[in-house]
């Protein structure tokens, strides 16, 4: 299916999805390093929700506040979304960055229409909405069965991390669903391996898109 999206010139916006547990922060921190250190470039590290202000407080409300019906808890993501990407993402791509987020869209399409089961074409066009039509270059999907989550969380769970079994692998289901329907854009890892493997992988997928951004040049 054919996407409206929008790329923007000169920066680099790659997001890392996958179900709670699964390393998709300790993979994004090893990749903006590398990035960084190794290649001089200049990293935005962000995360959905949390990555504003704004979105740091939708992010407790909706993670840690009381239960609300998942059309509601569908757009608070969609108004935490456009706000990020208007005051963060766009601005740090347009100055030629590497943006790199902590889930995206594609999070509300796998457990809001997948896990939630609202509809799939109407939340898409919400989210397609809230961000002006801004897709990642690359999307690394980290893929790990729901049964090994309990033993990867630390902390007490929260909204999403308590909603069961089932409703993890309808999430799971929908992000494979996702990355079929646009294997262009999405790399899919399996999550069990060693981080060091991880690691390797991802560097090896995001490699070939190196040459559209350009090393941070000292004042």
């Amino acid at each position: 299916m054919t996407r409206a999206a929008t790329r923007l010139p000169g920066g680099l916006f790659l997001s890392f999805e996958g179900g709670d547990g699964a390393g998709k922060s300790t993979q994004l921190t090893h990749l903006a390093d590398w990035l960084e250190q190794e290649h001089g470039l200049e990293v935005v590290r962000t995360r959905e929700p949390g990555g504003t202000d704004l979105g740091r407080t939708l992010r407790t409300l909706v993670l840690h506040g009381d239960d609300v019906d998942a059309r509601t808890e569908a757009l608070l993501y969609a108004t935490d979304r456009a706000h990020h990407v208007a005051t963060l993402v766009r601005p740090a791509l347009e100055r030629g960055a590497v943006v790199l987020t902590d889930r995206y869209l594609d999070s509300s399409l796998a457990y809001q229409a997948g896990g939630r089961e609202l509809g799939m074409a109407e939340l898409r066009d919400l989210q397609m909405w809230a961000v002006g039509g801004l897709l990642p270059a690359m999307t690394i999907l980290l893929d790990l069965d729901p049964a090994l989550l309990p033993q990867r969380l630390t902390g007490a769970p929260d909204r999403l991390e308590r909603a069961g079994e089932e409703f993890h692998r309808r999430t799971r289901a929908a992000y494979l669903a996702l990355a079929a329907e646009e294997p262009a854009r999405w790399r899919v890892l399996d999550a069990s391996r060693s981080v060091g493997e991880l690691e390797t992988e991802v560097r090896l997928a995001v490699a070939p898109l190196l040459g559209r951004v350009s090393p941070v040049v000292p004042a």
